[in-house]
């Protein structure tokens, strides 16, 4: 399959503000971020909301959200995995959604420099990260999750490890920032980065029906280069539907705008920017009147489920766009070749040795 060159390119057709505004809307007075109206919150698609927030330029909603996040905080440094206007409703305590934090406060600062903010959440950001790295192993993969009675579900996820792995980079970032040393970050971060690219046999293959469980690794920049393409070329027609986009799981016809996003950020990391553009365009039509997003679809009788509009989903739909088409200085946050030069020098002054 040839991934460089799949087409022309498809101009920019949806509305950036109206999709924001959506996002905005749906906020609470507090900062927190529903999924839908009168629905759950957690802490990870918050996260994803607030950099939706901020490539429509609303910022101080977006920041909103992130205090709210500093105020809900565990003492361990984790959140629960969901609440209801501020009452916790599970409370699970996971991994990835607590280290999602420094994802989406690079993400700010790349756009904002607001780096007294950063200084803000720092505290916010050390015991998150404290806490994920917790429950990393010997051999590099970090356990899901503690139960509410604090108990450690000896499971790790793919695909939340490979997120996990992207926010060491953020957060590693943002110290280096902060002039912050954090020796144990690094050991972890390359641990992690070990048994990605070495041993993914160590990881719950039960989840591999996910689509997420396929390009999550790749998204993250624990693959990249030749064993990123092969990865993506192995599994394309295992879930992508030509013409429609990602299934969300393999086995149902059940098209996702958010893995369709996240699918089209994953090859923009990769450097197949017109691919990646072309499958973004598969997309641009499932909308609803006043310019957002549908949840998903089911194919091919494009029976819309569900119906809630869904803050997130918009919000990575925004993240894609802003890769594709430059709308923020945050644009390159994923891809493999900015961490080598672009973001190091904007984070750092510096040019890497």
């Amino acid at each position: 399959m040839d991934f460089k060159n799949r087409g022309p390119r498809p101009s920019l057709s949806m509305n950036i503000d109206s999709v924001a505004r959506f996002i905005s809307r749906l906020q609470y007075q507090s900062g927190e971020i529903p999924w839908h109206i009168d629905g759950k919150t957690d802490p990870w698609d918050l996260v994803e909301s607030a950099m939706g927030l901020n490539i429509g330029g609303f910022y101080d909603p977006s920041k909103q959200a992130f205090e709210w996040m500093a105020r809900n905080q565990n003492s361990n440094g984790s959140w629960y995995s969901s609440y209801i206007k501020g009452i916790p409703k599970d409370r699970t305590m996971e991994t990835n959604m607590a280290a999602y934090i420094a994802t989406g406060l690079l993400h700010t600062w790349l756009i904002t420099r607001d780096t007294p903010f950063l200084k803000k959440m720092w505290n916010c950001l050390e015991k998150a990260m404290d806490f994920s790295i917790s429950l990393q192993t010997d051999s590099g993969e970090i356990y899901w999750a503690k139960s509410p009675e604090g108990k450690v579900d000896p499971m790790a996820l793919l695909t939340g490890c490979s997120s996990i792995y992207m926010s060491l980079k953020c957060a590693l970032t943002i110290a280096r920032l902060l002039n912050k040393k954090k020796p144990l970050w690094e050991k972890a971060f390359h641990k992690l980065g070990r048994s990605l690219k070495e041993d993914i046999s160590i990881y719950n293959i039960s989840k591999s029906r996910f689509s997420m469980y396929w390009f999550y690794p790749v998204l993250s920049g624990a693959l990249t280069g030749d064993a990123a393409t092969r990865r993506i070329e192995k599994y394309w027609k295992k879930y992508i539907i030509e013409g429609q986009g990602v299934r969300c799981v393999s086995d149902r016809p059940w098209v996702t705008m958010a893995e369709t996003s996240e699918f089209v950020l994953t090859l923009f990391a990769m450097g197949n920017v017109n691919l990646a553009r072309i499958v973004f365009s598969w997309i641009q039509e499932r909308t609803y009147e006043d310019g957002t997003f549908w949840c998903g679809y089911t194919f091919p009788d494009m029976t819309i489920w569900p119906e809630e509009k869904i803050s997130w989903t918009n919000g990575v739909v925004l993240m894609a766009a802003d890769a594709l088409y430059g709308l923020t200085p945050a644009a390159r946050l994923f891809d493999h070749n900015a961490w080598d030069g672009f973001l190091f020098k904007e984070c750092t002054g510096e040019t890497p040795a």
